[in-house]
């Protein structure tokens, strides 16, 4: 069973039947329910065209739903318009269907919540990761914008920093998590870029693409994390960082500064710097003190102190991190790492330790428990 191309057609078929009629939270789960029919009928009889049995079948589970509720019978003149089998339209709805997610009847957080849910692909679990939140309590708020849109017509699309948070987190999750979604966010972002004339999304564009010009070195062959430091800079996608650079150099000339510009302009530094030794230390805590400045986000100060430490020594980077939340995600993990820069080798290694039991993956908790091992292996000595 190929799960991306599950992944990857959900959006557009979901768009369709939200076209034909369905309201979304009906929409949802009649695609849903046709991804099961799908795992469980193509391994032995795989379709000839995928879009189009999905369309198919999801249309008939939407029908059979609403057969059923007798609050909704008044839908049942829809049986008539079922479409044949056949060939699927292969319009791209996808980027339209995030706008439309972002309804206005919804805050922006929930906007954003219930899209990576229902065209994102992503599961309950990690959007609370996102939100820094507990999964219960996303999974409340996912519940509540279905209910809020369940009766209301998609035909007053969101704000464009709704879906842009959105893309964003939707690429974040591809480039570090478990699910390839990072080339479809800047696909999508790519479209929405051509669309429109507005700096943050040009920002957001070109963090994305400094970020993924990276992804090669970001692993070694065994699967495990490379840190930034320690990263094959030959391995880097010079045409991506170019072309990067240039937007994110175009939309600073605007001077309509926005979070994922600032944001892009801190990767481009990491990306000019021939060596780790050679980074710029110093501007990039200038630009965090701009994002800081524009998001007050506590994610935003724990990356600073890393950056402090570089710039002005692990003392400083310490001492920028002893006033924020030690609950913080990867807040043990940065402690550590600036306790062996400062050289106690004891406190670091039981931080590392300690910072692999809350990592959200696999791969970065066999990183920190790696960096733990070696510290107390030089301890030993």
């Amino acid at each position: 069973m190929n799960e991306v191309l599950l992944r990857s057609l959900t959006p557009s078929v979901l768009g369709i039947l939200v076209r034909r009629g369905a309201d979304f939270a009906a929409a949802e789960d009649a695609v849903q329910d046709a991804l099961v029919e799908a795992v469980r009928v193509w391994p032995a009889d795989p379709p000839r065209d995928a879009k189009g049995w999905l369309v198919t079948v999801a249309w008939r589970k939407f029908l059979d739903a609403t057969r059923a509720d007798t609050a909704r019978r008044r839908r049942e003149d829809l049986v008539d318009e079922e479409p044949a089998p056949g060939p699927a339209p292969t319009v791209d709805d996808t980027l339209q269907l995030y706008f439309l997610c972002a309804h206005p009847s919804l805050t922006p957080s929930s906007a954003v919540a219930l899209t990576l849910r229902a065209v994102g692909g992503l599961t309950t679990r990690q959007i609370a990761q996102a939100y820094l939140v507990p999964e219960a309590t996303m999974a409340q708020r996912i519940s509540r914008a279905k209910r809020t849109v369940s009766d209301v017509r998609f035909d007053q699309p969101g704000d464009v920093a709704t879906v842009l948070r959105v893309l964003y987190l939707v690429f974040n999750e591809g480039y570090s998590g478990d699910i390839d979604l990072a080339a479809e966010a800047i696909r999508l972002t790519r479209q929405l870029a051509a669309a429109i004339d507005h700096p943050e999304v040009a920002g957001l564009l070109a963090l994305m693409l400094l970020h993924h010009a990276r992804r090669a070195a970001r692993t070694a062959p065994d699967g495990s994390l490379v840190p930034l430091a320690e990263q094959d800079r030959g391995r880097w996608d010079t045409k991506s960082i170019a072309e990067g650079v240039e937007i994110l150099q175009a939309a600073l000339a605007r001077d309509r500064l926005g979070e994922f510009q600032a944001q892009a302009a801190i990767a481009a530094l990491h990306a000019d710097a021939p060596t780790a030794e050679e980074t710029d230390w110093v501007q990039i805590v200038e630009w965090y003190d701009e994002l800081a400045r524009l998001t007050d986000s506590p994610v935003v100060r724990l990356n600073r102190a890393v950056a402090v430490g570089e710039a002005d020594g692990p003392r400083a980077g310490l001492a920028a991190l002893a006033v924020l939340d030690d609950a913080l995600p990867r807040h043990a993990a940065v402690a550590a790492y600036l306790h062996e820069r400062d050289g106690d080798l004891a406190t670091a290694a039981r931080l590392y330790a300690e910072a692999a039991q809350k990592a959200p993956n696999l791969a970065e908790r066999a990183h920190l428990t790696r960096q733990a091992a070696r510290l107390n292996a030089r301890r030993s000595r």
